[in-house]
C-alpha cells in the first residue's frame, strides 16, 4: 500500500497536465479531469485483477499531445472523432494482444528506432511545455525565439516564463534529492509561487492574454460544473453529428470520414505508439523489479496487455486520450510493490482525487510545464541506446527525433524513421534482414503522402 501511494505521488501530475493539454482542443477541462481520474482508476484496477502486477495506468504523455496538437489542431479533426480513433485503436490493440500479431509488429521494428521514437516524443513534449509556459514564443522573423523579458510583459507572460524556469530548477533539485512525488511537488510549488506573485501584484489577471486567476474557487458550483462537463463528454466519441474535419474554410461531416486513409493513419499512429510505449514500460519496470524469467520474458504479460487495451477503449468513452501503463510505476516497485495490491491502492487514490477537482483545475499551464520538461528528459535518456556509428540505423533515428518537434507531429516522425530506415537498408547488404512488415509499413506511409 505504501508502494501504491508512492506510485500515485509520482504520476498524479497527469491530473493537472492532461486537462491542460486536451483543453487546447476545446474539450471542457473539468470533464477531462474526471475522465482522466476515472480512466486511471479503472485501468489500474484491470491491471491488478488481470495480471496481479503493481503497474498503474493513466492517459499517456505524448499520446495526449499527439491527440491534441496533431490530430485535432493540426489535421483539423473534431475531438469527438479523435476519441473514436482512440476507441478503435484500443479494440485493435485488444485483438492483437490475444494473438501473436502484436509480437510480430513489435519485433519487426529495430530496437534503435524504438528508442528514437521515445526520444522524439520526449523532445516534442518538452517543446510544448516551453511554448505553454511562454518561454519560447512566436517570432515573425525567425518563427520562434526566446521570451523577451521587458516591462511590458513582466506582469503576464514574462512572470509566467520566469516561474516555469524556477519550477523546473526546483523540480530537478528535488529529483536529485530523491524526494517522493518530486514532479507533483514541483507543480504545486510553482503554482504556489504563482499565487504569491498574484497576491503581490507581480502577476496580473488579463483574460485577453490568457492570464487567469491562480487562486482556486473552492465552491460547490465549481465542483458540480466539472461533473456536468463530464456528462456531456461521456460517450461523445459515438456522436456522428460531431465527426468533422476542418481544412481551411471547408468542413466535412459524417460517417464518410471513417473510410478515409487519413483516419486509418491516425488510428495506426495511436496504436503504433501505444504498443511500443506499453511494451517498453512493462519490460523496463519488470526488469527493475526482477519479474522477467530466464528468457527475458514477462509472465502473465497477456493480462497486462489486455488491461492496457481495455482501458484505452474505455478511456475514450469516458472522454480522454489513450490510456497506457506508466513508467512511474517503477517508483512503487522501488518502494517494494510486487503485487496487484499496490496497483489497487494507486487506483483508489485516483478515484478519491475526483473530490479535489477544483484545486487541480486551477493549476495553470506554466506550473505544469516543469513536469512536462522533466518527463521529456526521462524519455530523451533513451538516446543512449542508439548506436551512432551505425549510419544505416542512426540516421533514420536522427530523422525521427528531428521531425517530431519540428513538424509538430509524432506520426510524421514515425513515418520519417520507418521510410528512411527501410530505404537505406534496402540498398545495403542488410536487405535480407528487413522484415516483410517493415515493407508493409513503409508502403502504407508512402501511400499516405501520395494520396493526401
Amino acid at each position: 500500500m505504501l508502494a501504491g501511494l508512492t506510485t500515485f505521488l509520482a504520476m498524479a501530475y497527469i491530473l493537472a497536465v492532461n486537462p491542460n493539454i486536451l483543453g487546447a482542443t476545446g474539450m471542457p477541462q473539468g470533464g477531462v479531469f474526471i475522465a482522466t481520474a476515472l480512466a486511471s482508476f479503472v485501468g489500474t484496477c484491470f491491471m491488478a485483477f488481470f495480471s496481479n502486477y503493481p503497474f498503474a495506468l493513466a492517459p499517456g504523455m505524448g499520446l495526449n499531445a499527439y491527440f491534441a496538437y496533431t490530430v485535432v489542431l493540426g489535421m483539423g479533426y473534431s475531438y469527438q472523432i479523435a476519441l473514436l480513433a482512440v476507441f478503435v485503436e484500443g479494440l485493435i490493440f485488444l485483438l492483437l494482444s490475444l494473438t501473436k500479431v502484436r509480437e510480430s509488429i513489435f519485433n519487426c521494428i529495430p530496437l534503435s528506432l524504438k528508442s528514437a521514437i521515445s526520444v522524439g516524443i520526449g523532445l516534442f513534449i518538452a517543446f510544448i511545455a516551453l511554448q505553454s509556459a511562454k518561454i519560447i514564443v512566436d517570432n515573425p522573423a525567425t518563427l520562434l525565439s526566446l521570451q523577451h523579458f521587458s516591462s511590458d510583459n513582466m506582469n503576464n507572460h514574462g512572470i509566467s516564463a520566469v516561474l516555469a524556469i524556477v519550477g523546473t530548477i526546483i523540480t530537478a533539485w528535488m529529483l536529485h534529492k530523491n524526494l517522493r512525488g518530486a514532479i507533483l511537488l514541483g507543480i504545486l510549488v510553482t503554482w504556489i509561487l504563482g499565487i504569491l506573485a498574484q497576491l503581490t501584484g507581480l502577476y496580473q489577471i488579463n483574460p485577453e492574454l490568457g492570464c487567469y486567476s491562480l487562486i482556486p474557487k473552492l465552491t460547490f458550483g465549481t465542483f458540480t460544473q466539472s461533473f456536468k462537463e463530464f456528462v456531456g463528454l461521456f460517450g461523445s466519441c459515438f456522436d456522428a453529428s460531431q465527426w468533422t474535419l476542418r481544412q481551411g474554410d471547408a468542413v466535412t461531416t459524417g460517417k464518410g470520414l471513417l473510410l478515409s486513409l487519413n483516419f486509418v493513419v491516425v488510428v495506426f499512429a495511436f496504436m503504433f505508439v501505444d504498443i511500443f510505449d506499453t511494451m517498453g514500460t512493462l519490460i523496463g519496470v519488470s526488469n527493475k523489479a526482477g519479474m522477467l524469467d530466464k528468457e527475458g520474458k514477462l509472465p502473465r504479460i497477456k493480462g497486462a496487455l489486455l488491461s492496457d487495451s481495455l482501458a484505452t477503449s474505455l478511456g475514450a468513452i469516458l472522454g480522454t486520450s489513450t490510456v497506457t501503463t506508466y513508467v512511474e510505476s517503477a517508483a512503487g516497485v522501488s518502494a517494494g510493490g510486487r503485487t496487484g495490491t499496490t496497483a489497487l491502492t494507486t487506483a483508489f487514490l485516483f478515484l478519491i482525487s475526483i473530490l479535489f477537482a477544483p484545486i487541480f483545475l486551477a493549476i495553470p499551464g506554466f506550473a505544469t510545464a516543469p513536469a512536462l520538461i522533466i518527463v521529456g528528459f526521462y524519455m530523451f535518456s533513451g538516446v543512449t541506446q542508439i548506436e551512432f556509428n551505425d549510419y544505416l540505423n542512426s540516421i533514420p533515428c536522427y530523422l525521427t527525433i528531428l521531425v517530431m518537434p519540428l513538424a509538430y507531429s509524432i506520426s510524421e516522425g514515425i513515418c520519417a524513421g520507418v521510410i528512411s530506415w527501410t530505404v537505406l537498408n534496402f540498398f545495403s547488404p542488410r536487405r535480407k534482414e528487413i522484415s516483410p512488415l517493415m515493407y508493409v509499413l513503409t508502403i502504407l506511409f508512402l501511400a499516405k503522402y501520395v494520396v493526401l
